[in-house]
């Protein structure tokens, strides 16, 4: 499953072929039919297993951190470490899946929804202690989201992320307490 994350990351749905991935895994051909009868539904396996990796791994690096500037950088560093150390599973999630196949619509809008409220989380927490300016938290996790995916799709594009890490995280940890009128 490794090897055909890598190969969709960098082929594409639509150019990557079961021997592709058959050949980066080093396994036959019949072995990836006895266990997926398609490319799609491989796809669609990997797209909910990367999901669910990506939102773990932020929740947990967020949970148990005393304040919203913590929880922003840890949750954020979290993300980052994922994109520049595993590049596939964030160009799966944020391109690969993307009009791909029509059976990941759902799956992908369950995932946006479980980012969205991972983000949101820590904002509610901080609005009811009163560092937060009162907003719609919905509609500024849905911002903070996308922002934060923007610029860690930018940062995936520069030719070292990985000496850019720390400073996007610091930068986009700057700008969500900004943008929420933190008061800490």
């Amino acid at each position: 499953m490794q090897a055909a994350v890598r190969v969709f990351a960098e082929r594409g749905y639509h150019d990557a072929t079961v021997r592709d991935i058959v050949s980066a895994a080093d396994v036959a051909v019949g072995t990836f039919y006895f266990y997926f009868p398609d490319k799609e539904t491989l796809f669609v396996h990997l797209y909910e297993e990367t999901a669910d990796f990506l939102i773990r791994t932020i929740r947990q690096a967020v949970v148990n951190r005393a304040t919203l500037p913590q929880q922003l950088a840890m949750g954020l560093q979290a993300y980052v470490n994922i994109a520049v150390y595993e590049p596939a599973v964030v160009q799966l999630l944020l391109v690969g899946g993307v009009g791909a196949v029509l059976s990941l619509i759902e799956k992908r809008a369950v995932f946006r929804e479980n980012l969205i409220a991972m983000w949101q989380a820590p904002l509610e927490q901080a609005m009811q202690k009163g560092v937060i300016a009162p907003q719609n938290l919905r509609r500024t996790a849905e911002a903070l989201a996308g922002a934060f995916d923007e610029v860690v799709l930018n940062l995936l594009g520069h030719p070292n992320p990985e000496a850019e890490a720390g400073t996007a995280v610091q930068e986009m940890t700057q700008f969500a307490l900004r943008a929420v009128v933190y008061k800490g």
